[in-house]
């Protein structure tokens, strides 16, 4: 049986790392700094995180290329894969990124402007390396739409829809972030998760939403999911990465224990 993968996600504005509510930005006021990346992509590391993804999440809103710097100094010193999203438009920028030192490009918004960036980037590097993130909210009953650039731009798309041509066109795979969730601490949304997980064949990794440790069991056993993907709850301390790997194993999902 494959390990349930636990994976720290690190928000990247201005090159500090932020957390909002559901996907409060800066320019709003709505976000709070943590702290440095590096820093952070240490601490996770030593805890054994198995993966971490770094978003620069104001990059596609902002026309600013991500942090090649902050991957390859985390990259120099990290031993875990990492994944980089946030305003990666073309296959060059993707190839930035993979010799900064990233494992697995994140692409979201741009996605959803060229579909074929997906095709693309699965022809030149594998589908292995690119992932597709999802901004899913609620839109009615038994409906989710998925929105562009953090959030803040509906696209009509249904979520479980656009998730299943983004595997069809070589995502490897899904990132699905609940935008009624995040950052909240009261859950994730098991029923998309679980719908998403159940239609495509590739792994999904569950986020927005952790604030406890039963959340992240749910999200893996009633959501489907292959992985779970969580912030405050590391960031501020309540939990570590070896906290919540022993949690799982006690309620008898597979992880990796260091």
């Amino acid at each position: 049986m494959i390990a349930k993968r636990v994976i720290p996600c690190l928000d990247v504005h201005a090159g500090q790392v932020t957390r909002g509510v559901q996907f409060g930005i800066a320019e709003a006021g709505g976000l709070r700094n943590v702290g440095d990346p590096v820093e952070l992509a240490l601490r996770y590391n030593e805890q054994g995180a198995d993966e971490m993804v770094f978003f620069d999440i104001t990059a596609t809103a902002h026309g600013r290329t991500t942090m090649v710097d902050v991957v390859e100094r985390a990259a120099d010193q990290c031993f875990m894969p990492l994944t980089v999203g946030g305003g990666l438009r073309s296959v060059d920028d993707m190839y930035a990124m993979l010799r900064a030192g990233a494992d697995k490009i994140s692409i979201n918004s741009s996605a959803l402007a060229t579909p074929d960036l997906i095709r693309a980037g699965a022809e030149k590097f594998g589908s292995q390396c690119i992932v597709v993130s999802i901004d899913a909210k609620k839109a009615g009953p038994d409906r989710w739409e998925v929105f562009s650039h953090g959030g803040r731009k509906a696209t009509g798309l249904d979520a479980v829809e656009w998730a299943k041509r983004a595997v069809a066109l070589g995502a490897g795979e899904i990132v699905l972030n609940s935008i009624d969730a995040d950052g909240t601490k009261a859950g994730f949304d098991l029923v998309i998760t679980r719908r998403i997980s159940e239609s495509v064949g590739v792994p999904v990794v569950a986020s927005g939403g952790a604030g406890t440790l039963e959340h992240m069991a749910e999200v893996l056993l009633e959501g489907r999911a292959d992985a779970v993907l969580a912030a405050s709850i590391f960031h501020f301390g309540e939990f570590t990465v070896g906290d919540v790997k022993r949690f799982l194993a006690g309620k008898g999902i597979v992880v990796r224990l260091a």
